[in-house]
């Protein structure tokens, strides 16, 4: 007969198996960590293109390897190709300027001395100048040496897409079946998983895109030199919240007046304020109503968090992190956050 104080010997094994396996599970995430960003850009491009592949399968029938494949063509080609233009553009310009950044300082100083002359304003020190700069490459250089490591990182993630696709159907019966949800939360968590990964995967690049392509095209018009890495560079700025696209065309056109070039530089202020400034407004009005849009603060802390972890894909990733964390969290709440005497 066993004793009421002793614990039954199923819990015992079920207890060392559940330690086992929470053992070798974190082991192996440890020696995963690198592919963390290809698994997460595997996943990101299965639920932008699984709808799309049952479309083909079942209701166009092609064969479900041609379907596949040429969804996965598409997407290299539309989304891999033109990431991988900008990255080796902004790469071969950035990086001669942050090794020698000379120039930039004294382009700096030169502002600094414009708003002291014209306003009396002493915004910075030549001293905090040069920290500044120096600190501005302990941050971009980590980044910018991040991105030797994306080629693998994309083979990687089209391994793991084809795969995902190949089974999306099952994958998805075995989502629902098994998730450790209420059935309602099962359909819930699928349906806001997709909304957030179109928010952050599709609606903020498509943003960054315009405001960089408008914003270009006003460089080019008021003189600025290398407009196309300032557009991207616009285009980049538009992940950060409450500054934005103002991070990039405010010290450009503060530079023109500190250059003397006052036609240029109002032209560059009231393109900034009415062009580039409009349309993220408009463009986010009609991202809200197509796919949504992310809250600012998730932006915030996933832009921060993203580029600690996936490098310049963290732009991307980190707001998709923090999208998925809260939406953990408030299914968490509905499944156990009841009160069980009610």
């Amino acid at each position: 007969m066993q004793n009421e104080n002793q614990i039954p010997a199923n819990r015992i094994r079920q207890i060392l198996l559940l330690l086992l396996l929470i053992t070798l599970g974190l082991l192996m995430f440890y020696q995963m960590t690198f592919m963390l960003s290809a698994f997460l850009g595997a996943i990101t491009l299965f639920m932008l293109l699984r709808r799309l592949c049952f479309k083909l399968v079942y209701e166009r029938k092609w064969k479900k390897w041609i379907a596949v494949s040429s969804l996965m063509l598409s997407s290299f080609i539309a989304i891999v190709i033109p990431f991988a233009w900008v990255t080796y553009i902004l790469i071969n310009k950035i990086s001669p300027i942050i090794s020698a950044p000379q120039d930039i300082i004294a382009d700096i100083q030169k502002v600094e001395d414009y708003l002291h002359q014209r306003f009396g304003i002493d915004i910075l020190s030549e001293k905090y100048i040069e920290k500044v700069t120096a600190k501005l490459s302990e941050v971009i250089l980590p980044i910018i040496s991040s991105t030797a490591g994306i080629l693998m990182n994309i083979v990687i993630a089209y391994f793991l897409l084809w795969f995902l696709l190949y089974n999306a159907a099952e994958i998805d019966r075995w989502l629902l079946k098994n998730l450790p949800f209420k059935k309602e939360n099962r359909t819930r968590i699928l349906v806001e998983v997709k909304s957030s990964v179109m928010s952050n995967a599709i609606g903020l690049p498509i943003l960054a895109a315009i405001q960089g392509l408008l914003a270009a095209i006003g460089y080019a018009i008021f003189g600025i030199q290398e407009y196309v890495v300032w557009g991207m560079i616009t285009g980049i700025c538009s992940f950060i919240p409450f500054v934005g696209t103002m991070a990039a065309w405010v010290p450009l056109a503060l530079l023109s007046f500190a250059n003397g070039d006052m036609g240029n530089a109002w032209g560059q202020v009231i393109w900034g304020l009415v062009v580039i400034g409009m349309s993220d407004n408009i463009v986010r009005m009609f991202l809200q109503k197509q796919i949504g849009d992310a809250h600012p603060i998730v932006t915030v802390f996933g832009v921060i968090i993203g580029l600690n972890l996936f490098g310049f894909l963290g732009l991307i990733f980190g707001p998709l992190l923090i999208s998925l964390f809260l939406l953990l969290v408030r299914i968490y709440i509905d499944e156990f956050g009841e009160n069980e005497s009610a």
